[in-house]
């Protein structure tokens, strides 16, 4: 133990200084008054003087203490999932996993000569819980905790030994803790258990279903394989329904060392569950043969989608888009026709003679179609126009546009229809344009893929088809999309600044989707095969547009759960859509959501509100393992009546079987405490190193005397010791 001083210039001359003052002013008060007491009052002045002085120094008081334990060097062992990847070639006859190389490495190098001077302590870390454990699909490594144990296990580590692949999917940062290895002066050595080139190997990933399909209509199933084969290669997918023994295949060819997305169409045929399996033939050069198939379920539904028509003049897409949806027994349809040069409303079946007001009357529809209709007389109201945005944002419900010559859908931007509309208009050409040769319609790669424009059951007879469509005409006077559409189709000749004039775009808003028709001439596409892709076309939009309100579960409290089908780690954000018992959005009252988790057990949250006119609630779950969630929600209105919605979360694991070692990792981590990776032969070298290693000097302690709060006390007891001396000596 000793004490240190720091003194400087400024000090020691104020030091000297002051106490020189302090010596006259002693010396002068005791001139002044010479009664005993003083003369012990100055030198008590003088030693807080002094004391006050010593403090200027900042002295401290430093305690050394050699270390009572022999020095420890601690050997991890990575045991995580992703060290079952067999891509270790001891011979080429003969290739192991990580973990059975890691094991060899161990028993052929002994640390019996290490332990005569360090105390030598094993411990793995990582190891997955068993496969039918709820955490199995969220159990990952984290290399930053066996640093961390290693450091607290003792305060004379002396190195670090760790067998791993680099593999580190946990949110704490490892770099950290290797920080804080090189603060304390130990370093981490690493031995690299695996490849750094990634298997030989075809994965399908991705796999994105949806949860439910109309009967006797086609589904989409995007998929993604990638590839770590060296060479390009061709391969038929091929999906299988399990309880009919139904095949569809698909032909795709992957690059070598790349990834290809496509998409398999389904028919569904029969109502209720079905599983599915889309499966990837394993090729001779895969090392892997378990991540090339996926199975989901997919329910088959009866569904009566309630649609409304709202246009102007009675024109050919009116008319024959009327017919389309009238005559498609999955929709049940109504029209709406302002007639501006007549004063009646337009008369027939499932005509209606005036908007539906009222906000539970309009919030059974699914999808709306609004033809060339503006603001005002023989229009819509603004208040109108503002429950047709509140049905998109807050009850799932789908607007398509459909402008017509007249242009009166200009006036619709002044409304809040306006922020709904996907592209932007020339305000100069609100007529449009009219050519004298008709012109057909180009779908972009994005319209290739969609099922909205899939008017035949393959995408290379999808493309010949569109080619033969007929084309318009007359297109609306669109300038661009706007930001966060989709284009699915442009005009074939004419563009502009910003390219082609998209002619069909999709964009979606809070719950809802918009889809925005540029042409009137779709019912041209009737000629020579009538009704085959018109209907057709116009059955996708319905059925695109209305499909989040039909995925919903109930009638007087609909669930839409985002994304659809999640995944372990994913927050799934709920929305629910309530009714009270009159069938109008619930304004007044609390909603309720029952989580209950595939291994069963349940908790309660209320849902907050997102908009008490339209009767919308919100919660988040935190999905954390693989199989079957089930929501139930109820409202205080209606405690006795309920919906239940099962969420199935695909399985998902965080260690990958496969992937290369994180060399980039293992080299920062070992750099930043000053150490290094290490070859398997290397290791009888490394473990000499760390024998010879110098003695580390005795730890220090600090006490901080000039900032101690123990200081600042003796001070203040000082000065009022003072204090009190100088009342008593009848000093003021």
């Amino acid at each position: 133990m000793n004490l240190s001083l720091q003194p400087t210039a400024s000090s020691v001359i104020l030091t000297a200084l002051v106490m020189a003052a302090g010596i006259w002013m002693s010396y002068i008060s005791c001139k002044r008054n010479r009664r005993p007491l003083t003369f012990k009052l100055e030198i008590l002045r003088l030693a807080i003087l002094g004391f006050i002085c010593f403090l200027l120094f900042q002295p401290e008081w430093i305690i050394t203490s050699a270390p009572q334990e022999k020095p420890k060097v601690s050997i991890l062992e990575d045991r995580s999932g992703s060290m079952e990847t067999q891509d270790v070639e001891i011979s080429p006859q003969h290739v192991v996993t990580r973990t059975a190389y890691v094991q060899e490495l161990l028993k052929g190098n002994s640390t019996e000569f290490l332990k005569d001077t360090h105390v030598v302590e094993y411990a793995s870390f990582g190891a997955p819980p068993a496969p039918d454990s709820p955490d199995y699909a969220m159990a990952g490594t984290d290399l930053a905790k066996p640093l961390e144990d290693a450091m607290q296990s003792s305060d004379n580590l002396r190195a670090v030994i760790m067998f791993t692949d680099g593999s580190h999917n946990a949110s704490s940062s490892v770099l950290t803790q290797a920080q804080r290895m090189r603060t304390r002066g130990i370093p981490l050595f690493i031995i690299s258990a695996g490849s750094p080139y990634p298997l030989p190997d075809l994965a399908l990933q991705d796999v994105k279903a949806p949860t439910y399909g109309i009967i006797g209509e086609t589904v989409q199933i995007p998929f993604t394989i990638k590839s770590t084969l060296g060479k390009e290669t061709r391969t038929t997918l091929i999906m299988t329904s399990r309880d009919t023994g139904k095949t569809v295949t698909r032909t795709v060819t992957i690059p070598a060392q790349g990834e290809v997305s496509d998409a398999v169409l389904w028919k569904i045929e029969k109502e209720g569950a079905e599983t599915l399996e889309l499966k990837l033939p394993v090729q001779p050069q895969e090392r892997m043969h378990n991540n090339n198939a996926s199975s989901f379920s997919i329910s088959g539904r009866r569904e009566s989608i309630k649609a409304l028509v709202i246009d102007t003049l009675p024109r050919w897409e009116y008319r024959f888009i009327r017919n389309a949806l009238y005559r498609d027994p999955g929709v049940d349809v109504h029209t709406l026709l302002f007639h501006p040069e007549l004063e009646e409303m337009g008369e027939g079946p499932g005509y209606l003679v005036k908007f539906p007001d009222r906000m539970e009357d309009l919030a059974r529809y699914d999808v709306i179609f609004i033809g060339d209709v503006g603001l005002g007389s023989k229009g819509l109201t603004e208040e109108q126009a503002s429950l047709l945005k509140g049905m998109v944002k807050n009850q799932a419900s789908g607007i398509v546009f459909l402008p017509g010559y007249q242009g009166r859908q200009m006036e619709l931007l002044k409304s809040e229809l306006g922020d709904l509309m996907p592209v932007t208009f020339l305000n100069t050409k609100p007529e449009g344009t009219t050519q004298p040769s008709p012109s057909p319609l180009i779908l972009t790669p994005e319209g290739r893929g969609s099922l909205l424009t899939m008017l035949a059951d393959t995408e290379g007879e999808n493309e010949e088809v569109w080619r033969n469509l007929p084309g318009f005409n007359w297109y609306a006077p669109v300038e661009r999309p706007k930001a966060g559409s989709t284009v699915l189709a442009v005009h074939a000749a004419d563009k502009n600044a910003y390219g082609r004039i998209p002619l069909i775009v999709t964009q979606s808003c809070g719950n809802g989707k918009v889809l925005f028709m540029g042409t009137d001439s779709a019912w041209r596409w009737r000629r020579g095969v009538e009704d085959k892709y018109h209907y057709r076309f116009w059955s996708q939009v319905a059925r695109w547009m209305s499909y989040q309100r039909n995925m919903a579960a109930g009638e007087r409290i609909r669930l839409i759960p985002t994304p659809e089908r999640p995944r372990p780690g994913d927050t799934l954000t709920v929305t629910a859509m309530v009714s009270d018992k009159l069938g109008a959005p619930l304004q007044n009252g609390e909603v309720f959501l029952d989580i209950t988790t595939p291994e069963g057990s349940s908790s309660r949250v209320q849902m907050d509100t997102m908009d008490h006119t339209w009767g919308s609630f919100t919660a988040s779950v935190k999905i954390n393992r693989p199989g079957t969630w089930k929501l139930t929600a109820s409202s205080s209105a209606e405690p006795d009546k309920s919906v239940t919605l099962p969420v199935i979360t695909m399985s998902e694991t965080l260690e990958k079987i496969g992937s290369p070692v994180n060399t980039a990792l293992m080299e920062e981590m070992a750099s930043i405490t000053r150490g290094r990776m290490v070859k398997a032969e290397e290791i009888q070298r490394l473990i000499k190193e760390i024998r010879d290693l110098p003695v580390p000097p005795p730890m220090e302690t600090r006490i901080l005397l000039w900032c101690n709060p123990y200081t600042l006390s003796i001070l203040i007891l000082l000065l009022t010791l003072f204090w009190i001396g100088r009342k008593l000596n009848g000093t003021i």
